[in-house]
């Protein structure tokens, strides 16, 4: 997943008709977080305990547990004993 990212990321980095106005939205974050300061290191706080909290539940979710294949006990032992 992450080579998929860094793939796109790149991409996009190289054409400047996306690039310009990506750099100019990031560079406009920084003046937003410190005209709203108390109220965007809320919303900024929010979020990361959003992920941080997905990434915790996503790790501790229990796996997928396989099915029991209902003609397994047709196989051993049986062969011939009607």
């Amino acid at each position: 997943m992450w080579a998929t990212i860094a793939f796109l990321i790149i991409f996009v980095f190289m054409i400047p008709k996306i690039r310009d106005p990506l750099l100019q939205r990031l560079g406009g974050a920084g003046d937003w977080i410190v005209k709203y300061a108390p109220y965007s290191f809320i919303v900024l706080a929010v979020f990361l305990a959003a992920t941080i909290a997905a990434l915790v539940l996503m790790i501790k979710w229990p796996g997928v547990v396989e099915p029991e294949n209902p003609l397994a006990k047709y196989k051993k032992g049986d062969a011939g004993t009607d």
